[in-house]
């Protein structure tokens, strides 16, 4: 809880004027009994009306008073911790937008949500709880002990017998409870996991009629957590009993002690209702600190959880340089870069160098697995490079402020990613200024104005979560759009091309060609013709830069790339090129 704390804080005011009101609160409920006692003593015992009148209309008052107070706290503590909760939510949220994909990769999506939703409401449960009964119960339960001793006499030696049975029972259950509170949020993090796993890849699951495979997979991480959830709950179960049996027993004690000192006239009827009263206060304080125990263990382990969050920093920090300072313009230069996963056992990357200026088109072009989508995370800092030296317009990416780096940078990535909105909205995603008219140039120059000008409401046509109501090419070409609408000086495009037939794949190079002006575009791709007329192809393989040129020249001095060409256009055809060369 330091570190959620130390980042989240409590508003001191209303902490303040909370623990008024339930010390308010436990004072009514504290002068109940003595009233009580006054009313038997003097009313009953005295058969005065007037006095009995008197003290029930104090004691509806006490009452009354209690009760607005409580209810007050309880308000007040239900604002806190909402607030609380909302913030610490708000602050997760921003460290994990902080975090490089090595952060992400090491937490996995199904934790950080887990992390950022249940774990906060139970730790907000248990802050709600503390506030409430952390205060009033130790507080209640002190006054109790010394009203008991100043009414009681030796009546209150019960209490010695049941104060630390109760504490030994509840405390021997919270240790028990405690084993598996941390398990407990591991599996629900694996269940979250395989749940999102089978809804983001529902339809392969379909295609491939693998939907009973998935279910056993499910039930197998379901039993799992049911298993470890009906352990805890056996164990949880039995803190009531206890109580309730080491309740009886003391009530019981507390009656036939009182019941004999009453009959041997060393002790009144009132004195021995006020301690009855205030025993049973005692034990109803220590059961409620048993419940705030209870919620301890899982609330700890979340809090934990939330804290790992928290506690982890970027492994790519943003540098303190801004854009203006860089001596060139549309330019990258790799220097003798090696690049490794993190965790993994080699490099994915090995000893990269090439340069790519303004106005020029860099390809990347490889069979599958090289590492060509590495060397374009590298750019725009979405990962380190472990070796060597990577430049963004003369200066070393790592100075860059990370703001003003990625703004210098159009990324369409592997993976197409819109969101849930319009067709402006994800169009204007990189660039909030921009006006329909460059929306409309954008998608122009993407061939995407040929399907969303038919859209019901064209540039404000309904996008729905993940683009799903689009095909995989027009989503591709609204990716492109939305780095175009940017007009970045650097454009990465990651196998950006693959889901576009032949025809519009040459009419959008060709446009693209002609919007970039000066700046540059590196592009991976798989297949040939979309990066024939590169003014540089560089060709890898294992992680390595086995040839580079142009097309012709490739074809000439890369038997990978003549291998690759000749599968992809044909024998003829290639040695048609190579004869011309």
């Amino acid at each position: 809880m330091g570190t959620i704390l130390s980042r989240v804080k409590l508003q001191g005011k209303h902490v303040a004027a909370l623990l008024i009101l339930m010390l308010l609160s436990a004072v009514s409920a504290m002068l109940l009994p003595t009233a009580l006692a006054s009313m038997i003593d003097t009313g009953v015992a005295g058969e005065n009306r007037s006095a009995i009148l008197i003290i029930a209309a104090v004691m509806a008052v006490l009452s009354l008073l209690g009760c607005l107070f409580s209810v007050a706290a309880t308000v007040l503590s239900a604002r806190i911790s909402t607030n609380f909760a909302a913030s610490l939510r708000r602050e997760i949220f921003h460290q994990v937008q902080s975090f490089s994909a090595a952060e992400m990769d090491r937490f996995g999506t199904a934790s950080l949500v887990a992390r950022s939703t249940s774990d906060v409401t139970n730790v907000q449960m248990f802050l709600s709880l503390l506030l409430r009964l952390g205060v009033t119960a130790p507080l209640m339960a002190v006054a109790g002990l010394v009203l008991s001793s100043l009414t009681g006499g030796e009546l209150s030696s019960v209490l010695n017998i049941a104060i630390p049975a109760l504490i030994l029972g509840a405390g021997v259950i919270v240790l028990l409870v405690s084993r598996y509170s941390i398990t407990l949020r591991q599996r629900i993090d694996q269940l979250n996991k395989r749940f999102l796993e089978t809804l983001e890849g529902v339809r392969v699951i379909r295609a491939f009629n693998q939907q009973a495979r998935e279910i056993q997979r499910f039930e197998e991480a379901n039993g799992d957590l049911t298993a470890t959830a009906i352990l805890s709950g056996r164990v949880s179960a039995l803190l009531m009993p206890v109580i309730q049996v080491i309740f009886g027993v003391t009530t019981a004690a507390v009656m036939g002690m009182g019941a004999w000192y009453v009959s041997q006239g060393e002790m009144d009827v009132g004195a021995l209702v006020a301690n009855s009263q205030y025993i049973s206060m005692i034990l109803a304080a220590i059961m409620m600190l048993a419940l705030v125990i209870m919620l301890f263990p899982m609330s700890y382990a979340c809090a934990r959880r939330i804290a790992e969050v928290l506690n982890t920093t970027s492994s790519i920090q943003s540098g303190s340089h801004s854009a203006e300072e860089r001596p060139e313009r549309a330019c990258v230069v790799f220097d003798h870069v090696t690049f490794a996963y993190p965790g993994a056992d080699e490099p994915v990357l090995r000893d990269i160098s090439f340069e790519s200026r303004a106005g020029e088109v860099t390809a990347i072009i490889g069979r599958t697995g090289c590492g060509k989508s590495s060397v374009l995370k590298l750019i725009p800092r979405l990962y380190d490079a472990t070796l060597g030296h990577i430049s963004v317009d003369g200066m070393d990416v790592k100075k860059y402020s990370l703001q003003e780096l990625r703004a210098l940078i159009g990324y369409i990535p592997q993976k197409n990613v819109l969101f849930s909105g319009d067709v402006a909205s994800n169009l204007r995603f990189g660039a909030q200024e921009s006006s329909e008219a460059q929306w409309q140039e954008a998608a122009h120059i993407a061939c995407a104005d040929e399907f969303i000008e038919q859209k019901p409401g064209g540039y404000h046509a309904e996008i729905a979560q993940g683009g799903t109501n689009l095909s995989g090419g027009q989503r591709q070409r609204m990716a492109i759009a939305r780095a175009v609408v940017k007009k970045p000086e650097i454009y990465l495009f990651d196998d950006s091309f693959s889901a576009l037939d032949m025809k519009t794949d040459r009419t959008l190079r060709a446009r693209l060609r002609e919007s970039i002006g000066n700046s540059t575009m590196i592009l991976v791709a798989q297949r040939v013709g979309s990066i024939i007329d590169a003014d540089r192809i560089l060709v890898m393989e294992d992680g390595q830069i086995v040839g580079r040129g142009t097309h012709r020249e490739l074809l000439r001095t890369c038997p990978l790339y003549r291998e690759i060409a000749e599968l992809q256009l044909g024998e003829e055809e290639v040695q048609h090129e190579m004869e011309r060369v």
